[in-house]
């Protein structure tokens, strides 16, 4: 038999979370979120995937506004070797696919590709390695592998997949793929044995999905390829050109390819597995009381029952309830009863149809030099606590209608404010006035913290001029510009 090929692990970065509002919101989605443990999701795939034999460097796909939030995370957990490819659009996971094939072929390779999803959870990484290992034979004949959960219960908030006759020792044909059933159905499948929950985890050579994508989806290929063939490094990042992707339809692996294919296998996937697609599943994958309570933070309980209560940024106290999930954030709170945490996407879709930032961003904002928190605000003023990383800065920049004032609490800042450049230590504090080119670094081994208070006429984040910039972004801002 031939010598196994390098397994690209092609990691998928672009999810939303909804469901998991207010602690996941549009700019910073469940993948980094700490639900379950001291890691996030994001994290806890890296590692995964790292007991899989000859497994090579990571690929992550993920969006311009997630590029710095990705790598810092990649980085903290040591995958230095990842390498990044920017979505200008989403466009479902069949572009992405496609994107990561192209780009591994014009690096003169044809690998095994296992794309996985970056916010699933699998705690048993040996079992995890075992099942990809099991998937390489088929894949490397020319077939496109699926892995499907043996189902616990009659979910139907998942697909399914209807094994048909076995291929190896460990695959099965696919025989079709089921939409999100109905509950009468759902136990129907679960009674019949042969149906598996659809875990979006997929293993083929590049080439191989890419001439299956040309027979069923040429558009996509098409737009995909354009992309790439104009697409640019970035300091670390790949980034797939704007114009040529969004001509791309947007749809996922499944119904572009895998629905169609004739060289569609499956692999049987036997542990714990969840998508953590909602806080009932959360409360389900959680630490337990002798209460059936779920506790994270600072939070009492009195004759409470079977609740996820986690709050993030104070004291809460929840009494006489049952089956309730309370998740509390600087900025908003939510209480949902576990039955309808599927209801919580038609909140934030009010929430977005308010114009409301909170269904995109939290108070605390990051960045790649650090991270901001909006603490108060007012008619012409506003107040944020401010985080450098040690070594990082802000761009050189200036303002045309807000001064700024930044008082240092910890560690040292280095100011440019005009033509002069000097130090402050804690306690110590400078005057930015209005139209005055400035920039902040924090020079030192340990996190930089300072109070912010800008004053003005107007005090949006689309009010910078941008001169020079560590981490290639725009010269000068717009409306949807980042901060400094």
């Amino acid at each position: 038999m031939e010598e196994p090929a390098v397994i690209i692990p092609v990691v998928l970065c672009g999810g939303s979370g909804t469901r998991l509002w207010p602690l996941s919101r549009e700019g910073y989605p469940k993948q980094f979120l700490n639900l379950l443990g001291n890691r996030s999701l994001l994290q806890d795939t890296l590692l995964r995937i790292r007991e899989i034999h000859g497994v090579g460097a990571p690929l992550l796909v993920t969006s311009h506004a997630h590029r710095f939030m990705v790598a810092e995370q990649a980085r903290e957990i040591g995958s230095s070797d990842a390498a990044f490819i920017l979505e200008p659009h989403a466009r479902n996971t069949a572009p992405a696919a496609a994107a990561a094939a192209l780009y591994a072929l014009a690096a003169g390779q044809d690998p095994l590709m296992l794309v996985l999803p970056s916010d699933h959870l699998i705690r048993d990484a040996s079992a995890f390695a075992d099942i990809v290992k099991q998937g390489v034979m088929a894949a490397q004949d020319g077939a496109l592998v699926t892995f499907g959960i043996a189902p616990t219960a009659p979910a139907t908030g998942y697909g399914y997949i209807k094994a048909g006759g076995s291929c190896t020792q460990w695959s099965y044909d696919v025989a079709r793929f089921e939409e999100k059933p109905s509950q009468a159905r759902a136990s129907e499948f679960l009674a019949e044995g042969s149906y598996f929950w659809n875990s979006g985890i997929f293993l083929f050579r590049a080439s191989a999905f890419l001439a299956e994508l040309e027979s069923f989806s040429p558009e996509i290929l098409r737009a995909v390829q354009e992309s790439v063939n104009l697409g640019r490094k970035d300091l670390d990042f790949f980034r797939l050109d704007e114009a040529a992707f969004a001509r791309c339809p947007s749809n996922s692996i499944d119904y572009a390819v895998m629905e169609h294919t004739s060289r569609a296998q499956m692999v049987p996937f036997a542990t714990e597995w969840s998508d953590v697609g909602a806080w009932d599943a959360v409360w389900e994958l959680g630490a337990k009381q002798e209460d059936g309570n779920v506790i994270v933070g600072d939070v009492l309980t009195h004759n409470a029952r079977d609740c996820l209560v986690h709050a993030s940024h104070r004291l809460v106290a929840v009494a006489g309830v049952e089956d309730v999930m309370v998740i509390e954030t600087p900025d908003a709170v939510l209480v949902v009863h576990k039955d309808q945490c599927q209801d919580v996407k038609t909140l934030v879709d009010m929430v977005r149809r308010q114009g409301r930032s909170e269904a995109a961003d939290h108070r605390k904002v990051y960045r790649p030099w650090g991270s901001y928190d909006a603490v108060d605000e007012g008619q012409r003023y506003q107040v944020k606590r401010i985080t450098v990383k040690p070594g990082a800065k802000l761009s050189m920049q200036m303002h045309y209608h807000r001064a700024e004032h930044w008082i240092v609490v910890k560690g040292t800042a280095r100011v440019t404010c005009g033509s002069e450049t000097f130090l402050l230590s804690e306690n110590q504090s400078s005057y930015i006035p209005l139209g005055t080119v400035h920039r902040l670094e924090n020079p030192g081994s340990v996190p930089l913290e300072l109070i912010e208070v800008q004053s003005g006429s107007y005090l949006g984040e689309d009010d910078i001029v941008r001169f020079d910039d560590a981490y290639g972004r725009a010269p000068a801002a717009g409306p949807k510009a980042e901060l400094a």
